[in-house]
């Protein structure tokens, strides 16, 4: 399976007021596996870019002023992505501006959808943490990954960043049901990922004298009101 992970930065928020698209990163990963194969470009969108937007990713209209036009680059980047699944967060942000720039090349509505198939991460995330928060920030955070050098949005490493995301993302084992009352033999509600023989090792966190002090007053605890600790048991 070939999936391109993409990013892109913008002048501004909305393509229906004129706003175009000035950088596009993409990673490729085949099988859950990074190639290292990588489609990266800044264009000139032949406008000013909103200072709000500066703001964010850093790409000023000096940066721009040499770089290609957008139809300089649309059949690369098209031959790039055609037939990948493209894997973005807050996917319709992304394709809506795609879309809008292929559109002023002549190319028909939803072009974006016609050569690619798309996987929203920001949507896949709200399913697994509902009422938590999903930017790429606290996705970091939240499965461990060192984004401390993301001082500024940039589309090739937002990119890169969100490969790692995604792939841990979907690699783990999430929403296992032990309870034991799934309700009839078909285990209904024990849903299971197996885990990717490329991904990153898991983090490990070991207990602090403090916390192993404590752990065994509960256990002592445990023995003085006649239970067993397993922990205690030596091995076979």
């Amino acid at each position: 399976m070939r999936q391109i992970v993409l990013d892109t930065e913008t002048t501004g928020i909305d393509p229906k007021q004129g706003h175009r698209i000035i950088e596009i990163g993409c990673v490729e990963v085949i099988n859950r596996r990074l190639t290292g194969n990588h489609f990266h470009v800044y264009i000139n969108p032949q406008r000013e870019v909103e200072q709000e937007a500066i703001e964010v990713h850093g790409i000023t209209n000096e940066m721009l002023a040499d770089k290609p036009l957008y139809r300089d680059i649309a059949q690369e980047f098209e031959d790039f992505i055609r037939g990948a699944q493209l894997v973005i967060h807050n996917a319709a942000f992304d394709v809506g501006f795609m879309d809008h720039e292929y559109a002023m090349l002549g190319k028909p509505a939803g072009f974006t959808h016609s050569i690619c198939s798309v996987l929203d991460t920001l949507q896949l995330a709200r399913q697994l943490h509902p009422g938590q928060k999903n930017n790429l920030d606290a996705l970091c955070r939240r499965y461990g990954i060192d984004n401390s050098h993301r001082t500024l949005h940039g589309a090739l490493l937002d990119a890169e960043i969100l490969a790692d995301v995604y792939l841990l993302m979907t690699g783990g084992q999430t929403n296992l049901n032990l309870s034991g009352n799934s309700g009839g033999s078909d285990n209904q509600g024990e849903v299971m990922r197996l885990l990717s023989a490329d991904r990153k090792p898991l983090k490990v966190l070991r207990a602090s004298a403090d916390e192993l002090e404590e752990h065994e007053r509960r256990l002592d605890l445990i023995e003085a009101k006649g239970g067993a600790c397993l922990w205690r048991q030596p091995a076979d």
